[in-house]
Parts: C-alpha cells; structure tokens; sequence
C-alpha cells in the first residue's frame, strides 16, 4: 500500500500515516513497532517522557529496512529545557535509540511559565545545523508561542503536533500553522476511542464497509494532517493503516467538521508547565 508522503517546510519528506508510542510498556515496545513496520508503517512517533526510546530504536534496527525509510521523531520533555539540558537530553535520546540519526525532534510542550522555550528552540537549531537531527519542530504550541520563536529566530517549526480529532479539530490552529508554513500533526486522533461512537461516523463507516477508526483517520488525511494513532494490537493497527484506502465525500467530510465541541481531552497548552 502506497504511504502518502507531506513535505515539511525544511523539504524532508515525512510519511502521513504514523504510529505513536505513547503508554506502551518499555518490554512490548519493540514487538508492537516491529510489528508496524512490517504491516507498512514508516512513521514511529515517540519521546523521552514515554520510557520506550529504547525500544523503539530496537525495532527499527532490527526491521532490516535501510534507515532511511524509516521516520523516527522523539521529545524534548519540559524539565529538560534550557541550551545545556536540551543537549544532554538529545544525547541521552539518541543513546537509547541507538540509532546513527533523528528525522524530527520537538519540544513536548511550550511550558510558557518556565520561560525556556525560546532558548530551547535556539539549542534546536543548533543540533540541526550540526546535522545532528535532520528537522525539528515543536508539539503543543499556540500561535503567541510560534509566532514568538519565528520572530526571535527567523525559524518556524517544521512540524507542530496537537491534540487534534473530530471533537476537537482545531481549525484555527490548523489554519495558523498552515498559514505559517508548518504541518499539522494530530495525537490522540481518534478522540481516546470517544469520537468512535458518534452517530455520523458510524453511518459513514457502515456505508463505506470501513470501521469508525478508518473514517476517522482518513478524515485527518484528507485535511492534509498527519496522524499518528497508538496501538499494540496488530490487528489494530492494520486497521489504522487500512483508513489509507478509505475515500471520504465532501459531504462526509462536512458532517465530521460539525463533530466538533472544542473539549480538549488533554492539558491546555496555555498554563500547562509539567
């Protein structure tokens, strides 16, 4: 199955589909990888926070894919912010990814009370010139704190990753950072399995023959985001990866945008500092 490509704005190319590792147990992290790998996946999402680094980097060397085919994006996590720990962190990432390069690295949060963030994203583009990392973006941010880094640096984020799913589709955010030239990653697209049960999407899925998670995450693609769904269960995540045959009307597309409330699942990026 074809994988859709995006191109960033630094003009790598990164695959739409993604898998993300968040909540998985160190000790099946490589398994549940490895396992997307061989179904077609070429997106692994992870982070420092998550304690799989590890396992992750397993899988992809494991995975007899040439390395770059495959797009691994860690998480800069927010107690490590600041130029010296930003670089401690990165080392102590890569470590455990065992891994020869990073494709995208992102500050997790903005943490506006720490006061940090810009001097993070400076350390950042150090470690991209350094070829280091080849992109990096950020995760979490709100226009104040993108625009902010753009004019302190002349450097906008390749990528921004947000709480993103019907019930909450952003599209104010979506539409900055397109008009910023950033592309939009959507974690927990499927709503944390809530979105699943609205009544359109299950109409939809029913007349499509698809499940409510395919509908879901093709909508995400056909608004042009990259997603990346979480799953251990092969199972499911071939059914993720089957939204990719999954063909939505404009009409379709229209009674999902009306899903949404504007309830976050997640902390508000505004005043979370964890």
């Amino acid at each position: 199955m074809t994988q859709p490509i995006l191109t960033l704005n630094d003009h790598r190319p990164m695959p739409q589909l993604g898998l993300g590792v968040w909540q998985m147990p160190e000790g099946r992290t490589a398994e549940a990888v490895g396992e997307a790998l061989r179904t077609g996946y070429r997106l692994i999402d992870g982070a420092a926070m998550y304690g799989n680094e590890a396992g992750m980097g397993q899988a992809v060397r494991a995975s007899g894919l040439p390395r770059d085919e495959v797009f691994v994006t860690s998480k800069l996590w927010n107690d490590q912010q600041g130029r010296d720990r930003t670089l401690r962190a990165f080392d102590a990432t890569m470590q455990r990814l065992g891994l020869d390069h990073l494709d995208l690295y992102l500050i997790h949060w903005p943490c506006p009370d720490r006061g940090l963030y810009v001097e993070t994203w400076k350390t950042l583009i150090e470690l991209r010139d350094a070829g280091r990392v080849r992109s990096i973006g950020v995760a979490n941010f709100l226009p104040p704190h993108l625009i902010r880094l753009i004019d302190e640096t002349g450097v906008a984020p390749a990528l921004n990753q947000i709480e993103l799913h019907p019930g909450f589709n952003q599209a104010d955010l979506r539409a900055e950072n397109r008009r910023l030239g950033i592309v939009t990653q959507s974690w927990a697209p499927l709503g944390r399995g809530e979105d699943l049960a609205a009544a359109p999407i299950r109409r939809i899925a029913e007349r499509l023959q698809a499940t409510p998670a395919q509908v879901v995450l093709a909508w995400h693609l056909a608004h042009g985001l990259s997603a990346i769904p979480k799953s251990q269960d092969p199972g499911r995540q071939r059914g993720n990866f089957g939204a990719l045959q999954v063909t939505l009307s404009d009409d379709d597309m229209a009674a999902i945008d009306a899903l949404d409330t504007g309830r976050r699942t997640g902390p508000d990026p505004a005043s979370f500092n964890g």
